[in-house]
């Protein structure tokens, strides 16, 4: 029997970038809020002097523990999901921060295209560019109505960067300049340029300079010390939940964050949500928090299995295509690289940070004609400069053997002679590309597990093959001696595939027959449960999603602090 505890306002599911925005904008506000985090309590002290890249990177200190919880994966409905069991496609973060505690940086605004991507690509190219088995739909948002929440976002992460022309409008440039260009980088511009290309320095929440957000949180300059992806920053210079939003949220004293609560269901009437049932991880004891306002911000992949666990939404049907809780799973499409390998040129590698990179614009969204390809939106092509690590650094040429003395010597060989032009892809949804809840697995606690169904399109084969020529044409021009181009699409496999973006499950749009949530994350079919995070994609960009998810969050937490005052649906 679980024990109930008094009634709040609000209770936050995650205490992540998303949950973290809404606590800081609630509290701030006078809003009593009850933060439930998983895991553990972190601060940034728990970050000095911990370069260990056995235990963070290869060990995953800072995520999910997959005996306990996973996920399962198929890549179509007639075979069996399996259970993850170590991690490769993605990565799940756990504790106090979420994903904001072990992403890179990389902070890109989406395009004005992603936002209304059915409308335009029809008005460009007809309505039968858009195949009947891709459920293509416009986000129910324009970029114009959201991009004074990227400026928010931005100035309380200090986002570095530059403006773009092909990209859209700004009402500010961004807070601080670009991070170091270095001669790594300067290897693909000019040989981007020479192309006729406009390169520009990546948006980065890694501070190229000390800074003071509006909140009057100061942090320090990133030190380029190369660990970024899977670990937490000892400088404060990466943007994260645990030294940005949650402090101030916690210095108002109307956030009560507890950690190592896990929320196991949300208690609703079937129109509306009356709290949330959650486990002490520790001491296993049960506890029902009751409240006015539910916010699910857990990560696409719990938001979309507490939305089926509770009963809550209408679950969807790949068969006929309708139902909404699951639709639209998206990943992102990283095949199309080129690898390049010099025999007499060395350059530092070993310094860097997750988001310090160069990028060319001409291939992303629709800023290029699709009229005769079978594929539309596109990729960033980019180089980036995080910074090799000691352990698990031994690129070498295709076809060299994995072990033995012919990998020592190309491995040894080529240690400070590798760079790479990468391509980052946008996902569009596919009918049979879906989650839902597992019929044979369950976690600690008994409940189902999250199974996924996916495996890559031919609309992503097609874009794949395109953007290979793009970056082999530009890693010829940076004039390697030898080029490794991976331009396939192999089958999708959640154990190797390494781009960590997933999105869709709880999608946002202009309708309850075609989507979960409205524009302000606010749930059609229970009108105080807000669901909050990159679940709510329609379709996955080119661009990493945390821009965007942190732009969302701040139009959520204006949309909660109406509701409570007014109630009933936002749009």
């Amino acid at each position: 029997m679980a024990t109930k505890l008094p009634k709040e306002p609000v209770v936050v599911i995650g205490m992540g970038w998303a949950g973290g925005i809404i606590a800081s904008e609630l509290t701030k506000a006078g809003i009593k809020v009850v933060g439930l985090e998983r895991g553990k309590e972190r601060k940034m002290s728990d970050y000095l002097m911990v370069h260990d890249e056995l235990r963070f990177q290869h060990r995953e200190e800072l995520m999910q523990d997959l005996s306990k919880e996973t996920v399962t994966h198929r890549n179509n409905s007639k075979m069996r999901a399996l259970p993850m069991r170590q991690y490769g496609t993605f990565i799940v973060g756990d504790g106090l921060g979420g994903a904001g505690s072990h992403w890179n940086g990389q902070t890109y605004r989406f395009l004005p295209y992603d936002f209304e991507i059915k409308t335009m690509t029809e008005e460009r190219y007809g309505k039968n560019k858009i195949k009947a088995d891709y459920p293509l739909q416009d986000w129910g948002i324009t970029y114009d109505e959201l991009e004074p929440y990227y400026d928010t976002f931005e100035k309380m992460s200090g986002i570095s960067g530059e403006t773009v022309e092909l990209y859209g409008h700004r009402s500010n440039p961004y807070p601080t300049k670009p991070m170091l260009k270095t001669p790594v980088l300067e290897e693909f511009e000019k040989a981007a340029k020479k192309l006729g290309y406009k390169p520009y320095m990546m948006p980065s929440a890694n501070l190229s300079e000390n800074y003071e957000n509006p909140d009057g949180i100061a942090r320090a300059a990133c030190q380029y010390c190369a660990y970024c992806e899977n670990f937490g920053c000892e400088y404060g210079a990466k943007a994260d939940p645990v030294v940005t939003v949650l402090p101030v949220a916690q210095e108002t004293g109307n956030l009560d964050l507890r950690t190592h609560a896990n929320v196991t269901r949300i208690l609703n009437d079937g129109t509306k949500a009356t709290g949330v049932i959650y486990v002490d991880a520790l001491t296993g004891e049960e506890f029902e928090q009751p409240a006015e306002v539910v916010v699910v911000a857990s990560y696409v992949f719990n938001n979309a299995r507490l939305l089926l666990n509770s009963g809550l939404g209408k679950p969807y049907n790949p068969a006929d295509g309708t139902g909404v809780i699951g639709k639209n799973y998206c990943y992102q499409v990283s095949s199309g690289y080129s690898t390049l390998f010099y025999n007499d040129r060395e350059f530092n590698l070993y310094a860097g940070a997750g988001a310090l990179g160069i990028e060319i614009p001409e291939f992303t969204g629709d800023n290029f004609d699709h009229a005769n390809e079978n594929f539309i939106h596109g990729a960033g092509i980019r180089s980036t400069q995080y910074g090799n690590r000691p352990i698990a650094n031994n690129n070498v040429p295709i076809g060299t053997p994995s072990w033995g003395k012919e990998f020592k010597e190309q491995s040894i060989k080529y240690t400070n002679s590798i760079l790479q032009v990468k391509s980052q892809g946008a996902s569009m949804p596919h009918r049979q590309n879906y989650i839902d809840l597992d019929p044979t697995y369950k976690d600690a606690y008994g409940m189902p597990l999250l199974r996924i169904t996916y495996d890559y399109t031919e609309q992503d084969k097609a874009l794949v093959k395109y953007m290979a020529k793009v970056t082999r044409s530009i890693a010829e021009e940076m004039g390697p001696d030898h080029i490794d181009t991976v331009g396939e699409q192999a089958p999708f496999n959640v154990n190797v595939d390494t781009n960590t973006h997933n999105t869709g499950g709880v999608i946002m749009g202009a309708e309850p027959e075609t989507s979960a949530i409205n524009s302000y994350q606010q749930m059609w079919d229970a009108e105080n449960v807000f669901v909050v995070g990159a679940s709510a994609f329609p379709h996955n960009s080119c661009f990493n999603p945390t821009g965007t998810l942190g732009a969302l969050s701040y139009r959520a937490a204006e949309g909660i602090e109406t509701y409570l005052k007014q109630g009933g649906s936002l749009v």
